[in-house]
């Protein structure tokens, strides 16, 4: 059954209020960082912890006024405190709250993401290992080339969401620092014993440089390589799309009971998750470069990236756990025909052995191009005739003046094309062969 998907967990992360929670934790932290270097008294400290708190509506009423987001909640915020709330956001500027939030919420969704990818990965491993031996024609330029196996295509997917692993846990640790350092950067108006308790109580770290912003090729990484996930995956889907054409009809995303494809032509199962996922891969990669525009602003600061910020990090977040979701299950059970495969491995009578078979006849003395030409000009004469390579080759005069008929036959051992494939396996999947940390 194909599951409901809901986006509860990513979802809130963007909410106002967990915005708001952030930002309301970040000024407290900083009261108290203040009172523990000695900067506020202690009982100030104590009192804004336990008074502190805010109201959305009203919140969001007075932000209709100030026109300002942060000095809304702070308004809010302080009015609820008391005499001790004038502590709050001292030296500090509202970008030291807004990017420190945010690079809070980017790690949150970052590590959401992060545990629906390794599931998408350990359900294309073991795919792999399933369909390991499942022999397939393998196709460059969408043309017949050599026999592979299905496995080994899944293989070839799981090894580059391996990496897609590494690339995003580099990302979010990134992402992952957060700044107190005033108006420029300059930390004027800021003890940097204060910075530094507000990071290590929230897990961040301390971004050693930053103008009034923490710079934006920190983010511009973190949506590039959604992006590239992203890519990933559609390039996954796409090829199932490929696969899934009646004319090839080797494997296909599930069709669940009660399903319809059409609805004008009852017959039709169309592959509409991958498509799905292909569109919204356009999505990802459109907002990537919506995130490298924003590295270039004007000096120390303008707020220019701020409403492009706004979409895309929470919608790029929410697009890719979801495609995550949706292709887990696709891969998961996804309908393998095996006798397509077989039945397209010898759809071209043969021609997938071609190198082979010049192979052989190079070992026989031949030049490399002098075999060549014998072998592509009986592949031509098979294609133009209908009539099989394999029979051909049989009887053709120029092979045989150099090849037995018994030899000639071990170039269409199909066994034999697919001998090193368990070697690949053991390269890919042992501890040895693998990057450090997947």
């Amino acid at each position: 059954m194909i599951p409901r998907y809901s986006l509860p967990e990513i979802a809130n992360i963007w909410s106002d209020e967990y915005r708001y929670d952030l930002w309301l934790e970040i000024e407290v932290l900083y009261c108290e960082g203040m009172a523990g270097a000695g900067l506020i008294p202690k009982k100030a400290s104590r009192e804004i912890r336990k008074r502190a708190g805010y109201n959305i509506a009203r919140v969001l009423k007075i932000e209709r006024k100030t026109r300002h987001d942060v000095i809304a909640f702070l308004t809010d915020m302080a009015g609820r405190i008391g005499p001790s709330g004038r502590y709050l956001h001292m030296g500090m500027t509202s970008s030291d709250l807004l990017d420190t939030a945010l690079a809070c919420q980017m790690r949150a969704a970052g590590l959401v993401i992060l545990k629906k990818l390794k599931k998408f990965r350990t359900v294309l491993k073991r795919q792999a290992v399933r369909y390991k031996e499942t022999p397939m024609v393998g196709r460059t330029h969408g043309i017949h080339a050599e026999p592979i196996t299905f496995g080994l295509k899944l293989l070839v997917w799981y090894a580059e969401m391996d990496r897609n692993v590494l690339r995003f846990e580099r990302a979010i640790e990134e992402i992952s620092v957060g700044k107190v350092t005033g108006a420029v950067g300059t930390m004027t108006n800021i003890d940097h014993r204060v910075e530094r308790y507000v990071m290590r109580s929230l897990g961040l770290k301390t971004d050693p440089v930053t103008t009034q912003i923490i710079q934006r090729d920190r983010h511009a990484s973190y949506l590039t390589t959604l992006a590239v996930i992203g890519s990933s995956i559609e390039k996954m889907a796409t090829e199932i799309r490929g696969l899934q054409r009646p004319e090839v009809g080797e494997a296909e995303e599930p069709f669940t009971r009660g399903q319809k494809g059409s609805s004008a032509m009852p017959h039709k199962r169309n592959p509409i998750v991958c498509e799905r996922i292909a569109g919204m891969a356009r999505i990802l990669r459109a907002n990537s470069l919506a995130a490298m525009e924003n590295v270039a602003l004007w000096h120390e600061r303008d707020i220019s990236h701020s409403s492009v910020e706004r979409v895309i990090i929470p919608d790029s977040t929410m697009l890719l756990a979801y495609m995550l979701e949706k292709f887990t299950w696709v891969i998961g059970n996804l309908r393998v025909n095996r006798k397509a495969m077989m039945r397209n491995l010898g759809e071209t009578g043969g021609l997938i052995y071609s190198q082979r078979l010049m192979l052989l006849l190079v070992d026989k003395g031949l030049s490399r191009d002098e075999a060549y030409r014998i072998v592509q000009r009986a592949a031509m004469k098979g294609i133009r005739s209908g009539k099989v390579f394999r029979e051909l080759i049989a009887r053709d005069p120029a092979v045989l003046k150099h090849c037995s008929k018994k030899e000639i036959e071990t170039v269409f051992d199909l066994d034999a094309c697919l001998e090193k494939v368990g070697f690949i396996f053991n390269r890919v999947l042992s501890k040895r062969g693998r990057p450090k940390g997947s």
